[in-house]
């Protein structure tokens, strides 16, 4: 299963989760301090808030979120055979989570992200991730 991810800069972390709970009617899957994520099933949907990295109300980054590092895998060698560079990261930590991924960069430098999550990582690991550029 695979879900596109939206990544938001906010400014207040307890008035976006309230707002984005009672949007999509659902509580986050994770909350940690200046970082939340929903995972919302309709739309299918992976919605990250991240305070104090980046402008307020700015987009942080956009991903696809995948069931596998099999499946990133797969992804990496089409896009790569379409033309695309790629910035590898397996095993590292962002987001409060254990992750395999990759980067690519789009129009404007916009910042697109595949991913799949290993494992929970300890709340003492920062929230923000690099952007692969």
């Amino acid at each position: 299963m695979s879900r596109v991810q939206l990544a938001l800069n906010v400014s207040d972390i307890d008035a976006a989760v309230e707002f984005y709970r009672r949007l999509f009617g659902t509580e986050p899957a994770k909350r940690r301090p200046g970082y939340a994520n929903f995972a919302i099933a309709d739309p299918p949907l992976k919605l990250v808030l991240i305070a104090g990295n980046g402008e307020p109300g700015t987009l942080n980054h956009l991903g696809v979120e995948m069931s596998s590092t099999g499946e990133v895998a797969t992804e990496g060698v089409r896009l790569r055979g379409a033309g695309f560079e790629l910035f590898h990261e397996d095993g590292v930590t962002c987001c409060y989570a254990l992750q395999d991924k990759f980067w690519v960069s789009g129009p404007d430098r916009g910042a697109w992200e595949f991913y799949t999550v290993l494992a929970d990582a300890p709340v003492e690991q920062p929230a923000a991730c690099s952007s692969g550029s």
